[in-house]
């Protein structure tokens, strides 16, 4: 069962449609605003490692030289470079919508009016 992958080009984000068969004609709407101009991504496939080469390679100082802990944008970035290592473990809409915000210059923090009180949004 193929899964396909489209970019909304309204509120660009992504959505993934199940079908059952490759023939299958696909009518994706996004998920998030429900616009049907959808454009069709390049898919993503697996290469397999180890949960241990995964490590590694998170554990390399050099993979976070360019990260500034005042600059949200530079932790969204670091953040999307440790979700595509970690695979399906990380990540999930609450993940994703975490980034997005960062990205977009904002305070995890201000979220709900809690200003880090023992929350567990911690990332």
């Amino acid at each position: 069962m193929p899964i396909y992958e489209y970019q909304c080009e309204k509120c660009h984000k992504r959505t993934s449609v199940l079908t059952m068969r490759a023939s299958e004609r696909v009518e994706a709407v996004c998920k998030h605003c429900g616009s049907a101009r959808m454009r069709r991504l390049m898919s993503r496939f697996a290469t397999p490692r180890s949960e241990e080469a995964r490590m590694d390679a998170l554990s390399d100082p050099a993979g976070f030289s360019d990260v500034d802990e005042r600059d949200p944008k530079s932790i969204a970035r670091a953040l999307r470079r440790m979700g595509k290592e970690m695979g399906d473990e990380m990540g999930g809409p609450e993940f994703d919508q975490a980034v997005d915000e960062l990205e977009r210059g904002g305070d995890l923090d201000d979220e709900g009016g809690d200003s880090g009180g023992g929350g567990s949004d911690d990332l």
